[in-house]
């Protein structure tokens, strides 16, 4: 299974989140750090759950980054999270 999709799948037990986009930006870091032939290294996700509800910035970060501690430990470099609860700002 590709990262990938293993995060979707991780985000979407952990959070039922009402919006979930994992999108692979390997392509954009080739020559960078922690890039390695064949991507799936550098991740931006974009979740909207109501876990997130009442969370301050870091708190969200910390519970995606739980979530996802084995594919961190693993080959993912970089994971750049954008974390919202229903109707705020940029959800």
């Amino acid at each position: 299974m590709a990262t990938r999709d293993i995060i979707t799948e991780k985000l979407t037990k952990a959070f039922a989140p009402s919006s979930l986009n994992v999108l692979d930006e390997s392509h954009q870091h080739v020559g960078h750090a922690g890039y390695r032939e064949g991507g799936e290294t550098h991740f931006r996700v974009y979740i909207v759950a109501e876990a997130f509800r009442g969370k301050s910035r870091l708190e969200r970060h910390r519970m995606v980054n739980e979530t996802l501690v084995a594919e961190l430990k693993g080959g993912v470099h970089a994971l750049a999270i954008h974390a919202a609860a229903p109707g705020e700002a940029g959800a």
